[in-house]
């Protein structure tokens, strides 16, 4: 089958794509999905140059499971949407056909606590940068839905991400969220699923993609590398604060952010896209009393929710652009230029 192959930590030089990689076989209690299309992530390109680390050691080389190393190859592709194709046993025959959105968190039992511990498709087992991928059959969702198999891969890991971070943070109707990165998978969620539970957003994105953002439901919009974020956002908000912060992006800005809070608020974050290392200033937490919280993927509740909000409507895709399976590296280098609005994805017909 076709299929890109992660051969070590590194750069694009270390994907890949093949043609004669022998096809996957479902185990028991798994599915075996034909990929439709599966989209690109952040979580991809950290993966691919190690840039996890460890807690020990933030500058050592590492994977999602900070607590082990990777194996090598890796089929990586996190966000699949496709048809299934095969059943191991003890699934029932009835599925085969079903299409379906995949759960790109695999673990066993129910509830947040189990997160810490959970392996990632594309990650510790092999994803949807191929022609076929197994993975156990509740994480396969059956999707009711019009949507093409390349607008249905721009959900999962962002707006899992995203629904997590809200749920993590308590975000609650007519409640203020600015939500750095707006213009990205996670951000964009953040904005159309804050809508949906009823909460306000400030937008945070890079010139020239102010618009979309106001699109999505952004009450207010503020473009990145204004003098005074904390400021902007006072204005923005009439003279007060935000409610909460969803943060992305970390690195430099990461004090101005947090001061754009109110008191008694929470930050909450799911990445750290600008630098995972920044500078606080442990006044202002605890002047302000506020919450740090950080969040990470979202549960198999979350994810149901989540095929329930595209079924419903509730959600659109930004599909910003699809590539051949065989340009994977094209569409990762597009994807850090960060240039577009939404998502983009790669598709193996």
């Amino acid at each position: 089958m076709k299929a890109v192959l992660l051969t070590g930590h590194g750069g694009p030089e270390k994907l890949e794509y093949r043609e004669d990689v022998p096809a996957t076989e479902p185990a028991g209690g798994e599915v075996l999905v034909e990929v439709g299309a599966t989209g690109v992530n952040n979580t991809d390109l950290w993966t691919r140059r190690g840039l996890y680390g460890s807690e020990s050691d933030p500058q050592s080389t590492g994977g999602w499971r900070r607590d082990r190393p990777m194996r090598f190859p890796r089929i990586q592709g996190m966000d699949i949407a496709g048809r299934i194709a095969e059943v191991g046993e003890g699934v029932p025959q009835a599925r085969i056909g079903e299409r379906v959105l995949v759960d790109p968190v695999v673990y066993a039992g129910e509830g947040r606590e189990r997160l810490a511990e959970a392996d990632m498709i594309g990650s510790e087992r092999d994803g949807g940068f191929a022609g076929y991928v197994a993975v156990p059959a509740p994480n396969a969702y059956v999707v009711d839905t019009s949507l093409t198999d390349e607008e249905l891969a721009t959900f999962p890991t962002a707006y899992l991400t995203a629904e997590g971070m809200l749920n993590r943070a308590r975000v609650g109707q007519d409640e203020t969220l600015l939500v750095t990165g707006a213009s990205g998978g996670v951000g964009s969620a953040l904005l159309q699923l804050a809508r949906v539970r009823g909460a306000r957003t400030v937008a945070l994105v890079g010139s020239g993609k102010e618009e979309r953002a106001r699109e999505l439901g952004a009450e207010a919009v503020i473009t990145r590398g204004d003098e005074d974020l904390s400021e902007s956002v006072s204005e923005a908000m009439e003279g007060l604060g935000v409610d909460v912060v969803a943060d992305v992006v970390g690195g430099e800005a990461f004090s101005e952010i947090l001061r754009s809070l109110r008191p008694f608020g929470r930050y909450v974050t799911a990445g750290a896209i600008a630098g995972p290392l920044v500078g606080l200033d442990l006044r202002t937490l605890y002047l302000k009393q506020l919450e740090l919280i950080g969040s990470t993927a979202g549960t198999h509740e979350e994810f149901a929710d989540l095929v329930g909000y595209v079924e419903r409507g509730g959600i659109k895709p930004l599909l910003a652009g699809v590539y051949p399976l065989s340009r994977i590296n094209e569409a990762q280098k597009e994807f850090e230029e960060k240039s577009f609005f939404g998502k983009l994805v790669v598709s193996p017909g």
